[in-house]
């Protein structure tokens, strides 16, 4: 009697498929292992950065952690000489439809009627109305203003300033005390002519400047010349 000490076919079969299964788990589980392990390193990096990072900012002092300021937009009450200024948690933002009797020439903010005054580098020749202009300061407008005792050739070289500023207007105040001056909301100051240095000065800080109640508010499609 003889016996076959080879496989059956059906028992090869079954043994192949049995290592097929065992080869997809171990590679499987290889590969889970492999994932984990860089999402672990890459946690542990990010980690690592990130106090890093929140360790040197804590490290710098208060004043470097916050943006610097843009100083040519602030400027101190001091930095233009004889600048006058007012409250501006003092003046009034009312619409008024009547006059407004102001206590300075010319105002500088308060009630105002509900129409500005175009102030996209308007010159009036005329006086105009005060309630309206102070709207336009309200928008953030430099107004200019002269008596007839300013030389017509700074009227003449602030008038042509003033067309070229949006947010700014000029007009004639005979009854004001400087010859020349220069009004913002809550901010004013008399200047010597021109060519005053002062002129650049206040056209830069405040023409829609920090103390604009409404920044960005229109400068056109209000009241023009009479």
């Amino acid at each position: 009697m003889s016996f076959d000490h080879r496989p059956h076919p059906e028992q090869t079969h079954d043994a192949d498929r049995t290592r097929g299964r065992r080869n997809r788990v171990l590679a499987i589980a290889l590969s889970v292992l492999v994932v984990v392990g860089l999402v672990g390193f890459g946690s542990y990096t990010l980690l690592n950065k990130s106090e890093a990072a929140e360790n040197e900012q804590n490290a710098m002092p208060d004043d470097a952690k916050a943006p610097a300021p843009d100083r040519r937009r602030q400027p101190a009450g001091g930095s233009i000489e004889g600048l006058r200024t007012w409250d501006a948690a003092k003046l009034t933002r009312n619409h008024v439809s009547g006059p407004v009797d102001y206590p300075m020439k010319p105002p500088v903010g308060g009630d105002h009627n509900p129409v500005w005054l175009n102030c996209d580098g308007e010159v009036y020749e005329e006086t105009v109305p005060d309630e309206n202009a102070v709207h336009s300061l309200e928008h953030g407008s430099v107004w200019v203003t002269y008596t007839d005792k300013a030389a017509k050739a700074d009227v003449a070289k602030l008038a042509e300033r003033v067309g070229r500023t949006p947010y700014s207007l000029m007009s004639p105040y005979p009854d004001q005390a400087g010859t020349i001056m220069l009004t913002a909301w809550g901010n004013q100051v008399t200047v010597d002519g021109a060519d005053d240095p002062r002129v650049d000065t206040f056209f830069s800080a405040f023409v829609q400047g920090p103390q604009t109640p409404e920044p960005g508010a229109a400068c056109t499609g209000g009241r023009g010349a009479r």
